[in-house]
């Protein structure tokens, strides 16, 4: 009687086999775990992948630690007491039916609100409500359906995953293996004879035949399992060829050293597996550098307030230290968990917890990283320094990267899947030739061409030249969110820039007072009104006026595009347009902010714009390949100095609000028009996030937009066009990379369809063919980021 699979696990059912709607498991663990997947319409599990699952372990009081407060509040990233986010270890990860259970965890817990899985590091990060479950619950509820998480208490610290050495050891035994069968083949290469051949000659192709064991097996296991993966989906992945040729090579040297037709080709065998590994340790190491490179210092560039001894300071987030106070302004991102000092608190989780409603906080109430201040400034003490590796999974969260794919990974794909299908065909057809006019070299051409021919330099051009570049530009105080945001970057062919903050320099900007004078208390209210705003004007009108005493705003409102509404004890102010705080202003050739206080109308700064050192020269080399258009709320009173500075053509579009210039942007990308704005990151939201590339340009304060792809220090915008450039000229070197690839593969493919090139030679060319592209690719780079001056 044939031996039936468990269903669910794929292990063999023994005597006891449960039989249940017609499916047969191994036992009632993975019979529960079916039926709650059925209870709960998630049936679809099997339907990705057959017998995806593993056998649930028996967990009884196992967690209950996870209840204590201490613990609870170790293993959370985010916990305001209502919502909690977790991220588990789970090690059972390992195909598509996995990520897709585990991304579907609401519907076997309602409490859970969001689960995302990152399958390379094989871990869930998990969102759920504390009124209706548990970080108890949700590790029990893994663990009944067969994803126990790994959960390290030594430090507190979940997701702790053991170092993996598994390269480390393959690489060794295989090195181990091939230099032993490299010198059992000594006397076969020099055709030693006599006593050696009658005495010895067996014995040392056997002992080759066994260093050869732990090699397939063992060390070369990865690419039958990658082979076999993606055959089963229909995915003719770079791994099949490779695994071929292994296979091809230790099948037949088994058959000549049993035979006695010869000594076979395990030195050739061991030497591919050897290469492959060394070459995939290589290309392990340089991608960690480069990943360590874009955690910690290709952070996005939050600008924070530091208050020491009464005087404000603004600093860099990744110099933030614990104990540090900071003033948050309204509409900041809170840099670091903290301490509420004073003021009132409204924040937003929105970009942590995916829910929009803010949370009230008192003084001594804990403040997460990642929430964002709505009402007015605040001061709190940072409890710890910034992580800048969470900060940037914060702003890579889906929550603010829709629409915008990486289309270039996808071409690579296809591109490598053509390659394969073509090297398949050219083996086959050259081995069909040999195989006629000499029958003894098939074989090794079949074997030397799948070798030679591998895509995966071809797979590694695009992630290595966006790496190294997404790390250079880093490096230049220009921060690019992912690697996609440099090929949209490339394609781009209509750059839109808003003028207030964007083309305008708040440093150097004056203003001047006409209306009714101020009194000390209107003053010190007006004065302590602006330090709660992040608009540049705001900024620009604060920093001219004087020096006041600092005041705790009872209220405080900002009115996009439109101004400021605070009040203090009896007094009110509202601050911003003229029809905003109910005045009139007949001139519409300067740009002004308004003042009224207790509804009654005092007068209007005008202010006199300063535009950035550069911005002429910038627009001059822009215009040469991009179309140009200004998109600014304010009036036209600056429209005739912008005439003089900026080319002709030069598009110059006032009085538009936010929502003006998203649908501007939005009909001209239904023209045509990919469009790269650059704005100040406050009112440009909407555009930002609208264009196929969203530039926020960083001052010494910022804030933070999960609508941009991109933010510019302001010190670096009149190098715009040089980034873009940079950007181009990456494709560009992409493209030669698949050129250098293609001659190369040509080369190689000439000698060994010809019969010329032993599959060791081939083994040994491989890894270099990947090795030389990531040269080139980072040699390339590097230069470009030299030009960037």
């Amino acid at each position: 009687m044939d031996q039936e699979n468990c269903f669910h696990c794929g292990d063999v059912c023994d005597s006891q086999a449960i039989t249940f709607n017609d499916k047969t498991f191994c036992c009632n663990g993975c019979k529960t775990v079916y039926e709650i997947f059925s209870e709960n319409d998630l049936t679809c599990y099997y339907d990705l992948q057959a017998a995806p699952g593993a056998t649930p372990k028996d967990i009884e009081g196992k967690y209950d630690f996870l209840s204590q407060e201490n613990i609870i509040e170790k293993l959370t990233e985010f916990n305001d007491g209502k919502t909690q986010i977790t991220t588990l270890y789970i090690p059972h990860i390992h195909c598509s039916s996995c990520i897709w259970i585990l991304e579907n965890l609401n519907k076997l817990n309602p409490g859970i609100s969001a689960s995302q899985v990152n399958f390379g590091k094989k871990n869930v990060r998990v969102t759920y409500n504390t009124q209706d479950t548990s970080l108890k619950d949700v590790v029990i509820l893994l663990s009944s359906i067969g994803y126990e998480p790994y959960i390290s208490l030594d430090d507190f610290k979940t997701g702790k995953a053991q170092v993996n050495r598994s390269l480390i050891y393959k690489l060794g035994i295989a090195g181990f293996a091939f230099g032993n069968v490299m010198f059992l083949s000594f006397p076969e290469y020099f055709e030693v004879g006599e006593y050696w051949l009658e005495q010895y000659k067996h014995l040392f192709r056997w002992l080759m035949f066994t260093f050869s064991l732990p090699v397939v097996f063992y060390a070369g296991q990865d690419y039958f399992i990658s082979a076999y993966k993606g055959l089963r989906k229909g995915l003719l992945n770079i791994d099949v060829p490779i695994a071929l040729g292994i296979a091809v090579l230790f099948i037949r040297s088994t058959i000549d050293i049993i035979f006695d037709l010869g000594s076979g080709f395990f030195d050739s065998l061991t030497g591919l597996v050897f290469f492959l590994l060394l070459g995939k340790f290589f290309q392990q190491k340089t991608y960690s550098f480069l990943s360590f490179e874009r955690d910690y210092k290709s952070y996005f560039p939050i600008a924070i307030t530091k208050i020491e001894n009464g005087i404000e300071t603004p600093i860099q987030v990744y110099d933030i230290k614990q104990g540090d106070r900071l003033l948050i302004r309204n509409e900041e991102l809170i840099p670091a968990d903290g301490i509420l000092i004073n003021g009132n608190a409204q924040i937003d989780y929105s970009f942590v917890t995916g829910e929009s409603k803010t949370v009230s906080k008192d003084s001594g109430d804990k403040l997460f990283a990642g929430g964002k201040q709505t009402a007015g400034l605040i001061e709190m003490e940072a409890l710890k320094s910034v992580e800048q590796s969470y900060l940037t999974q914060l702003w890579s969260h889906d929550v603010f990267n829709k629409n915008k794919e990486d289309h270039f990974t996808t071409l690579t794909n296809a591109i490598s899947k053509r390659f394969t299908i073509a090297i398949l065909s050219i083996a086959v057809l050259a081995t069909t030739y040999w195989y006629v006019v000499d029958a003894s070299k098939a074989i090794n051409v079949f074997t030397a061409v799948l070798i030679i021919a591998c895509p995966c330099a071809l797979a590694l051009a695009a992630p290595f030249t966006f790496g190294n570049l997404l790390r250079i530009f880093g490096k230049l105080k220009f921060y690019v969110k992912n690697a996609s945001v440099i090929e949209q970057l490339a394609e781009i062919n209509t750059v839109i820039f808003d003028k207030t903050g964007t083309i305008t320099s708040n440093e150097k900007s004056i203003a001047t007072y006409d209306g009714d004078m101020l009194s000390t208390s209107e003053e010190i209210l007006l004065k302590n009104t602006l330090r709660g705003s992040n608009h540049p004007l705001s900024r620009t009108l604060y920093d001219i006026l004087d020096e006041h005493n600092i005041i705790s705003l009872n209220h405080f409102e900002e009115h996009l595009g439109k101004g400021i509404e605070a009040s203090y004890l009896n007094d009110n102010i509202k601050i911003g347009s003229a029809s905003f705080v109910g005045g009139s202003d007949p001139s519409i050739l300067n740009t002004t902010v308004h003042i009224s206080t207790n509804n009654k109308y005092k007068g209007k700064y005008t202010f006199y714009n300063s535009y950035r050192t550069g911005l002429s020269k910038l627009f001059n080399k822009l215009k040469q390949e991009f179309d140009l258009v200004i998109l600014s709320g304010d009036n036209a009173g600056e429209q005739e100095n912008l005439k003089k500075l900026l080319p002709a053509k030069t598009k110059l579009i006032f009085n538009q609000k936010p929502d003006d210039k998203l649908e501007y942007i939005k009909y001209h990308q239904t023209e045509g028009a990919k469009v790269l704005m650059v704005g100040d990151g406050l009112n440009d939201a909407g555009a930002l996030a609208q264009s196929n590339v969203g530039i926020a340009l960083s001052e010494n304060v910022n804030v933070f937009s999960p609508a941009c792809d991109a933010i510019l220090d302001a010190s670096k915008f009149n190098q715009l066009y040089q980034f873009i450039k940079a950007s181009k000229q990456a494709i560009t070197i992409i493209k030669w990379s698949f050129v250098l690839s293609f001659i190369y593969n040509s080369i190689g493919l000439y000698f060994a369809v010809t019969g010329q090139l032993a599959p060791v030679i081939a083994a040994i060319l491989m890894p270099l063919s990947s090795i030389s592209v990531v040269v080139f690719t980072t040699i390339a780079t590097n230069f470009i980021g030299k030009k960037i001056k």
